[in-house]
Order: structure tokens, then C-alpha cells, then sequence
């Protein structure tokens, strides 16, 4: 068995080179290098903030770097991209504040018509719309990528095909670790979504994935994401329901949550928003970490590059033994 899954596993990674390689000399041979300067860009992305916790939290304040992307660019042709993003952040395996450096992003881009093929380390499809739809990365990540549901990038392939101006479809296969694995075990995670817009301000959203079990007695996790979102120039509201089955590859161990989040625009350069999650695990395997959580702010956009969101968060633990805790945040965004 794990022999067929690592030929399964070098069939793939072959065909991720064939697809690399045929897009870049067909990219060479029949589209014109466009002679200009601004073929490529530097990535820089810096997420900080000031916090203080309260009651039960109370000794939880101070300054904070919560993130830092850097990273660069390249329009090898109007249709072939490459990039590459390095993450520093913290890591829960190490118990001080020093901060470990990623590999986020190193990927190859094609678009064609209504054609996107992205190879290497891509981001993932599970949750980017929502991610995306919610805008406020560096304030909360998204609910699956906040709760552990699935990594943000990881090593594979996606194609995506836009149907209409109402409906596209996409899939993914990756390792199904994320990017700060790699590949550690033989198993693979394979994913697809439909969005759908019947009208411009509105879009919904459904996903499924299933990632491998490679190790005996491990059970394979299945994923379900819905998503559905409404957008015009002053007003977001946006709902989403997620569900996992055999967390960390166990059996019976399922978990479920919904977020809902909103935002007021006032001006261009003032907002409102606020954000509620609940999540539950079945037959409480997870009670600890169950709860609902709170967040309520505003956001200044200070001019073109900079954001800064003063907010109030609780997260109220679903066991009745742990007491709430109150936060109050001052979040900033830098990005070029």
C-alpha cells in the first residue's frame, strides 16, 4: 500500500514538472515579453499590535509582531507569473518569543482566458475566499485557518476554470500538511469548490476535501466549508459553516463552527466591523478549546498602505469551569 501511494506520489510531482516546464517554453514561444519596466514588485507585509487582557487575562498584554511576509514578484510574460514569500511569525512549538522563518509561497502562475493553473507552494483553495471576503487578516485570521480546520499554503497544484460571469469551479491536490511540513508522511489531500455570483454584490460558496490517512489506525480527514457573502460599497456581511470529521486523523473526532462578520464603511477611510465565532466539537474531545469569541473595532485606512484597528474582543469557554477573557487590541497593518 505505501509503496502505491509514493509511485501515486512521484506520478504527480512528474506531472507538476511537466506542467511548469510546458508552460514556460509555450509562454516563451508564443507570447511577446511586453518591454516595460514594471515586470516585478517586492512583497512586504508587517502585521502588529498593542493588546491588553483583562480579569482572567490579566497578565496577557503587551506589544506584539504577530507576522511579517516578504517576498517578490515576477511577470515572466502577461500570462506567466512567479513569486516566491518568506512567513516569519511564532511557533507553538517553541516556548519563547523568538520567531521562526517559512517558506510561505514559491509558485508558478499561468492565466488563459478563463483558465488559472498555479504549481509548487501555492496558497490553499479551503478557505482564501473567505479569508479574502473578510478582509482583516491581520486583526483574526479567517475561522478555519484560526481554529486549525487547514493550512493556509502547502505543496501541489490547482486549476480553476471560470464558467460565466456567474459561476467557476476549481480543485486542488496537495501534500495536506501545509508549508511548514512540506512532506513528512506518503498521504495526499484532494480538494474542490464551486462559486457561485447570481448578482455582483453577492457570492457563494461550497467546498470539500479529503486528506489521506497513511499511518495505521489513522482515519482520513474530510472537510466541508459553505460560505456565503454579501458586498457593496458601504456595507459587508458575510456567514460561513465548517465541518471536519477525524481531526489530526482520529476517528469520531469531529468538529463544526460558524462565523458571521459584518462591516460598516464611514468615508473612505473609516469602519466599522465585527465578527462572532462559535465553535463545538462532538462529544466534547475538544471542550477546552470550545467557545464562542467576540470582536467588535474600527478600522482607519492611513492612506494607501496603512491600517490601524483599535477593537474589543471575549472568547467565552464552552466549559463552564474556565472563565471568560476580555481583551482590548490595537491592531496595525503594513503593506506595500
Amino acid at each position: 500500500m505505501k509503496d502505491k501511494i509514493t509511485m501515486r506520489k512521484k506520478g504527480i510531482i512528474c506531472t507538476i514538472f511537466i506542467f511548469l516546464m510546458t508552460f514556460y517554453v509555450s509562454a516563451q514561444n508564443i507570447v511577446k515579453e511586453e518591454k516595460t519596466k514594471d515586470k516585478g514588485k517586492a512583497i512586504i507585509t508587517i502585521f502588529s499590535n498593542l493588546h491588553s487582557g483583562f480579569g482572567s487575562a490579566n497578565n496577557d498584554r503587551g506589544f506584539d509582531l504577530s507576522r511579517a511576509y516578504l517576498g517578490y514578484q515576477y511577470n515572466l510574460s502577461p500570462n506567466l507569473q512567479i513569486k516566491a514569500i518568506a512567513d516569519f511569525g511564532k511557533s507553538n512549538q517553541i516556548n519563547d518569543h523568538q520567531r521562526i522563518g517559512y517558506l510561505k509561497n514559491a509558485l508558478i502562475s499561468w492565466k488563459h482566458n478563463s483558465w488559472i493553473i498555479n504549481a509548487g507552494l501555492i496558497s490553499t483553495t479551503q478557505f482564501k475566499l473567505q479569508e479574502d471576503f473578510w478582509e482583516k487578516r491581520y486583526i483574526m485570521k479567517s475561522f478555519q485557518d484560526e481554529y486549525k480546520f487547514g493550512s493556509s499554503a502547502d505543496l501541489g497544484i490547482n486549476v480553476a476554470y471560470q464558467f460565466n460571469k456567474y459561476i467557476s469551479a476549481d480543485a486542488i491536490i496537495v501534500n495536506g500538511e501545509g508549508y511548514k511540513k512540506i512532506q513528512v508522511k506518503d498521504g495526499l489531500q484532494y480538494g474542490g469548490g464551486i462559486t457561485i455570483s447570481p448578482i455582483k454584490e453577492l457570492v457563494i460558496r461550497a467546498y470539500a476535501s479529503y486528506n489521506e490517512a497513511t499511518a495505521k489506525g489513522d482515519k482520513g480527514i474530510t472537510n466541508i466549508a459553505t460560505f456565503a457573502g454579501y458586498k457593496n460599497n458601504a456595507f459587508s456581511l458575510a456567514v460561513e459553516y465548517n465541518y471536519q470529521t477525524n481531526t489530526d486523523f482520529v476517528e469520531k473526532q469531529n468538529q463544526s463552527g460558524v462565523s458571521v462578520y459584518t462591516q460598516t464603511r464611514i468615508g473612505k477611510s473609516v469602519g466599522v466591523f465585527g465578527r462572532w465565532d462559535y465553535l463545538t466539537s462532538k462529544d466534547k474531545w475538544n471542550e477546552t478549546d470550545d467557545g464562542m469569541q467576540g470582536i467588535a473595532g474600527v478600522e482607519f485606512k492611513l492612506g494607501k498602505n496603512i491600517k490601524i484597528a483599535p477593537n474589543f474582543r471575549i472568547w467565552s469557554p464552552k466549559q463552564s469551569e474556565m472563565n471568560n477573557q476580555y481583551y482590548v487590541y490595537l491592531n496595525a497593518s503594513f503593506v506595500l
